[in-house]
């Protein structure tokens, strides 16, 4: 059966409402403690984090008040990023780790990450056991009778070890480089800068003044216009944007251009093969990375592999094939090493370590990507088929396949929470593009509506 409450990135929606209602988060703390008594790990405290939304302290109060009703102590660390709480859950004596936030979505929103005592997010199958007990909790009634409010959390656990970590993940100081860092108003605001500050650089932070209201507005690594304009008007090296828990990156050029994740594993990727430090000379990335970054790593001898959509299908395919670095267009970059999932703190200071050891721009270090044309389209259907049940969609996508002769890419995939085939195609130039996507929407309408 599905999951019907976690998501690839755990359980998000509206703060307040179903399934981030009062009685719901209660039931998942319950649920959790009662997994972790299963597991032998009740003797160990559950550390919780936060992104800076306003839900964020009622949902931390809220999950500790259902551990402790299922015998299971808690420890809240504050505001700190996704990787920041991965990083402490795996390295400190706890049972798991729980990141309350809704990464890159509006302040309305919110999210609970679980993280198992490895730093792992947990695999489906404790995910589903977890949710057919909260589905019990809350039928029972149980939790009919809870108070209105209940007091925030105090600050129980110091950030500090987390970012002696990342410093001490690099080789060399940053050489005074000029950063501008975009926070988002989010998990970075504090941290970030005063981060890269003790790593040697010289840092202009923006967005860095969370209200609880602001996270992600018009800012961070979803919103890159306002980074782009300051760097250039500061005459800046590098910027440098995360989203609201700071567990991606994307980063800004001296001259103002975006260079998004694929160039990020690019540049971090190469670097590591130059060291012999890239097990198989494999690098793992998704389905949507651009067919330009498959072809600059083919010329260093690099394997790309895919994956479906989701940090967590990297990790796994990283961890299934030993390899080092994997990541996503988004920003999501995963160096192994040192992480149990994306981090965009140590993501940045991994490509600064490089622009410093390389003795180059980043735009340089990213020249040998060749973006090719890529378009997207979403087509609204009336219901979800497989694909092989289409033949005229996969006679038209085989014949588009052909013509493209391996200078260009298809991938259409349902997805996964709407009534929307998504077809994407790359090529050499838009008119290819626009015309290729054009003869498949219309062969999927002709099948589906």
């Amino acid at each position: 059966m599905a999951k019907q409450l976690f998501g690839t990135d755990g359980i998000r929606g509206v703060a307040g409402e179903y399934p981030l209602d009062p009685k719901t988060v209660t039931a998942l703390g319950v649920a959790l403690a009662d997994d972790l008594t299963r597991r032998g790990l009740h003797l160990f405290p559950v550390l919780i984090g936060m992104d800076t939304r306003e839900s964020g302290p009622a949902l931390a109060a809220r999950l500790a008040d259902g551990l402790a009703r299922g015998g299971v102590a808690s420890e809240f660390v504050g505001v700190l990023t996704t990787p920041g709480v991965a990083y402490l859950a795996r390295t400190g004596a706890f049972s798991a780790g729980v990141m309350i936030s809704a990464s890159h979505n509006p302040f309305q929103d919110n999210g609970i990450k679980v993280f198992g005592q490895s730093g792992f997010k947990l695999p489906d199958v404790e995910e589903h056991e977890i949710e057919e007990e909260i589905f019990q909790i809350l039928e029972s009634g149980e939790l009919d009778s809870l108070p209105e409010t209940l007091p925030d959390l105090e600050q129980s656990y110091p950030v500090d070890r987390y970012l002696d970590f990342l410093l001490g993940t690099v080789s060399c100081d940053l050489g005074g480089r000029k950063i501008v860092v975009d926070c988002g108003n989010g998990a970075a605001s504090a941290l970030a800068p005063a981060l890269l500050r003790r790593a040697g650089a010289q840092v202009v932070p923006i967005f860095d003044q969370p209200n609880g209201r602001n996270i992600n507005l018009h800012c961070g690594a979803t919103h890159l216009q306002g980074l782009q304009a300051k760097v250039v008007e500061e005459g800046a090296d590098i910027g440098v944007a995360f989203d609201g828990d700071a567990d991606r990156c994307l980063m800004v050029a001296k001259s103002g251009k975006i260079v998004d994740g694929d160039a990020i594993l690019l540049v971090a990727g190469a670097r590591l093969h130059k060291e012999g430090k890239l097990p198989g000379n494999v690098l793992v990335t998704t389905v949507m990375s651009n067919l330009g970054l498959e072809k600059a790593l083919e010329r260093l001898g690099i394997v790309m592999v895919r994956t479906q959509v989701g940090d967590k299908y990297v990790l796994e395919e990283m961890v299934e094939r030993g390899a080092a670095i994997g990541g996503e267009q988004s920003g999501h970059v995963i160096f192994q090493r040192y992480a149990t999932t994306g981090d965009g703190m140590l993501t940045a200071l991994k490509v600064l370590e490089t622009c410093e050891l390389e003795s180059a721009g980043l735009e340089e270090l990213a020249s040998d990507l060749t973006v090719f044309p890529q378009l997207l389209v979403n087509v609204r259907v009336q219901a979800r088929r497989p694909l092989k049940e289409l033949p005229g969609v996969q006679a038209e996508i085989a014949a588009c396949e052909a013509e493209l002769a391996g200078s260009g890419r298809v991938l259409v995939r349902f997805s996964g929470t709407e009534l929307l085939l998504r077809v994407m195609v790359e090529g050499l130039d838009h008119a290819q593009v626009e015309s290729t996507a054009a003869r498949i929407v219309a062969a999927i309408k002709a099948e589906l509506g």
